[in-house]
């Protein structure tokens, strides 16, 4: 697949998203001579990186937004039917060690939540990858609500990391953030404070936002 440019403005990277809609994972991949993987449970990445590939973004693993230039931010989400996202959406990863200099105003999560372009994917139960419908993208930034909800959240997980209370961070955590391992295996393990205030080992963690914060948002939008 060959290399696309990045996008000069916000209106071309929204003509580029628009162009796509309507299309099937497989089609794309035919007309861009992508290699498709057989299924996503080696390769989970691979939708979000077709996209970002198709619309020329840049940031790549760096801690920025994928269009650095644009300061907008590519999710792609897997949807139903009826526009209702599947899945948690990942965010970033979670800073376990030095945090204290890290506040929301300049949290990575504020940065990559500041203006987000969701490209939601029809992903119905049985249906194959190169089958998969690009539906409608659309633009976001957060309301002053939602950023609150984020924010609370936010703050809330950090004073509990810097505490060494990571075991509170569980599934029930969170009205719009919530916080998760990240790692390929159970063998891959990173430093975080301890409940004694020693240095453990413990698995990496990611912030995801709730399918119920993300369905709030497309709806808000219209999908």
């Amino acid at each position: 697949m060959s290399f696309i440019n990045p996008p000069t403005s916000i209106d071309e990277l929204m003509t580029r998203a628009r162009q796509l809609s309507g299309r099937t994972l497989g089609d794309l991949a035919n007309q861009h001579a992508a290699n498709m993987p057989d299924n996503l449970l080696i390769e989970k990445g691979w939708i979000g990186q077709f996209i970002e590939q198709l619309l020329g973004a840049t940031a790549g693993s760096l801690p920025e937004p994928d269009f650095p230039q644009l300061g907008v931010e590519l999710k792609t989400i897997p949807i139903d039917e009826t526009g209702k996202p599947l899945e948690s959406t990942y965010v970033s990863v979670v800073h376990l060690m030095n945090t204290h200099r890290e506040q929301w105003h300049n949290s990575l999560v504020r940065k990559k939540l500041a203006k987000v372009l969701w490209f939601p994917i029809v992903s119905l139960k049985g249906v194959a990858i190169q089958q998969r419908m690009v539906a409608t993208p659309v633009l976001w930034s957060p309301s002053p609500e939602q950023e609150a909800v984020l924010r609370c959240d936010w703050e809330d997980a950090m004073e509990k990391v810097m505490l060494g209370q990571l075991g509170q961070l569980n599934s029930r955590f969170g009205e719009a953030l919530q916080i998760r391992p990240k790692a390929a295996n159970a063998s891959v393990l990173t430093e975080a404070i301890g409940p004694d205030g020693d240095i453990i080992k413990t698995l990496p963690r990611g912030f995801y936002l709730r399918s119920n914060f993300t369905r709030s948002i497309l709806e808000s939008l219209c999908y």
